[in-house]
């Protein structure tokens, strides 16, 4: 009878079980190899803190994390040096069944812009067996990119989870509604996309979605206005045939 292949279970064992301190310098050089200062002055456009960062293309970093291979420990190593691309890299190298949610959590409260919690959230977090559980945790903390992590990973859940049925969606939307007033551009943002995102699933999602959004665009509050009325400009893009008149902007 034939035996299946052993799978690798230690950091060594890849890359002909070469250590992970290898690993991570080859990592670090490749990356200095592919910066530039363009590359790093320009990250300020984008709200992306540069103090950090090395000046890496995200093609780049894909492309390095995908020579590496999935590799937790190697991910963990990445995530210390606290430079921004090595960072960025973990999304694509560390391995979704391995991620505890302590991990999620440490990791979560060191986001210090969108891009590291928008990447980690679409690329990773998302496919962790904890990823609904931080939806609910995060949506109520107060922590700017930690509140953005929740609808961030919403975002992803609700275009990655193909397995899920409406029911947590439905669940969701009311933790869009609660947050919607919190007027915070990275986190309004985020809740708005995953609004859009979850009314895009299928028609019963989209018009919870779109009840939602025209609830929102009629709030006192101007960031929940702002949500609704973006949401529904969206929902109204990409409505099943013959529901889009029902879309009030309002």
């Amino acid at each position: 009878m034939a035996t299946k292949p052993r799978q690798r279970t230690t950091a060594t064992a890849t890359r002909g079980e070469r250590p992970v301190a290898v690993l991570l310098q080859e990592a670090l050089d490749d990356l200095k190899r592919h910066a530039s200062q363009a590359t790093r002055d320009g990250m300020a456009r984008y709200a992306i803190p540069a103090d950090k960062a090395l000046g890496v293309s995200m093609a780049n970093i894909q492309a390095i994390a995908k020579r590496l291979g999935r590799n937790h420990e190697l991910a963990a190593a990445l995530w210390a040096t606290d430079v921004y691309e090595a960072r960025m890299m973990t999304a694509y190298v560390d391995e979704p069944a391995r991620i505890t949610a302590a991990q999620m959590e440490r990791w979560c409260r060191d986001f210090d812009n969108w891009a590291l919690c928008d990447t980690l959230s679409f690329a990773l977090f998302d496919r962790t067996p904890h990823a609904w559980r931080k939806v609910e945790q995060w949506a109520g903390r107060r922590e700017e990119f930690v509140k953005r992590t929740a609808f961030a990973l919403l975002w992803g859940l609700a275009l990655h989870d193909k397995q899920a049925g409406d029911e947590p969606f439905l669940r969701s939307l009311l933790l869009v509604e609660q947050a919607a007033s919190d007027d915070r551009n990275f986190v309004k943002k985020a809740v708005s996309m995953a609004l859009r995102a979850i009314g895009r699933r299928n028609p019963a999602l989209h018009a919870a979605a779109g009840v939602v959004a025209q609830r929102l665009a009629q709030s006192d509050s101007t960031a929940a206005r702002w949500i609704g009325k973006d949401a529904l400009r969206d929902l109204a893009k990409h409505a099943p045939r013959g529901d889009a008149k029902g879309l009030s902007r309002s």
